[in-house]
């Protein structure tokens, strides 16, 4: 068979004679196959292959990390991997007050939702088989809101943990509570004393909390067992640290995956030590608006990282 009679059955066109060439990364196998093509002629269709390559890259990259929610993808015909399924989600509860502001309504409505959309929240987790939902409620620098404010998400905060010791699952709260009104710090002794005991879910409150206040806190206790010589300087390490962070009383382990509602991309003071390994997910949705299909799709993105925690495995 002559080499022209190849290049009509094999190469019908120059555009997939460079296609071939391209994947082959063999011009010289082309050149044999078809001898009317000079090497400056497969150097132009190189370059334009590259561009086209290149477009078609973005344009793909672009399409697979579109977080905009533009793209209306069904996360229902995506399948969760049962095995793969986050142990601990750490939960920045935000937008509230933007909703309300959103719809012209006072931003304390928007503050109201957390109890229910939490609890929606907790009903999917728990189902999914969850075990840990860490959720940031008042951090140690939400003081500086207004009065008027801070003393509705006190109040609030109370009728959060009324319901809560009554929906199933096992409530604890880290953060320093010394500082919460007495009314509160009751309700929270209370919750905790009667939810102790259930099973599945813990739901975990960061109420007065901040990475910087227990990182602190935690130093202090350390040096305060060094002074009085229950602990040698010797014996600190990461491990005789990490025990002595909030979380850690609880017994719990560090977050898998860490979601954020509202578009904002940083951890404000969360769980700094804890999330040093997390995978993080940020959403532009509002809490308020974040339901099932939210979570699952944060799921399922999780599930699409390689965790490799300093090492590798390929």
């Amino acid at each position: 068979m002559s080499s022209s009679l190849v290049s009509q059955l094999l190469i019908p066109s120059k555009i997939s004679l460079g296609l071939q060439c391209w994947k082959s990364s063999s011009p010289s196998l082309i050149l044999r196959l078809n001898t009317s093509m000079s090497m400056g002629e497969f150097k132009v269709f190189a370059r334009e292959l590259n561009k086209i390559s290149s477009s078609l890259s973005l344009q793909t990259e672009k399409l697979s990390y579109d977080d905009d929610n533009d793209i209306d993808i069904d996360n229902d015909d995506r399948e969760l991997h049962e095995e793969l399924i986050p142990k601990h989600i750490a939960l920045i509860m935000d937008g509230n007050r933007r909703w309300a502001k959103d719809k012209g309504l006072e931003v304390y409505e928007g503050h109201k939702l957390i109890i229910p959309k939490l609890k929606e929240i907790c009903s999917v987790s728990s189902k999914l088989g969850i075990q840990v939902i860490t959720a940031f409620a008042f951090s140690t620098e939400n003081w500086k809101r207004s009065k008027e404010e801070v003393d509705f998400l006190m109040q609030l905060f109370e009728e959060f943990f009324n319901e809560f010791s009554r929906f199933g699952v096992r409530v604890s709260v880290i953060g320093c509570k010394s500082n919460l009104p007495m009314t509160l710090q009751k309700c929270i002794a209370l919750t905790e004393e009667t939810t102790k005991g259930n099973k599945g879910l813990h739901l975990v409150i960061a109420l007065n909390y901040g990475g910087y206040y227990d990182i602190l806190q935690a130093t202090k206790s350390i040096a305060n067992k060094v002074m009085n010589g229950i602990l040698h300087v010797e014996d600190i390490n990461k491990n005789l640290f990490e025990r002595e962070l909030e979380s850690k009383h609880l017994n719990i382990p560090n977050p898998d995956l860490l979601i954020r509602t509202g578009g904002e991309q940083r951890l404000s003071n969360f769980m700094l030590w804890e999330l040093a390994y997390c995978e993080f997910y940020f959403t532009k949705t509002l809490f308020p608006d974040f339901g099932e299909k939210d979570l699952k799709e944060a799921i399922l993105n999780f599930q699409q990282r390689h965790r490799r925690f300093g090492g590798h495995t390929y």
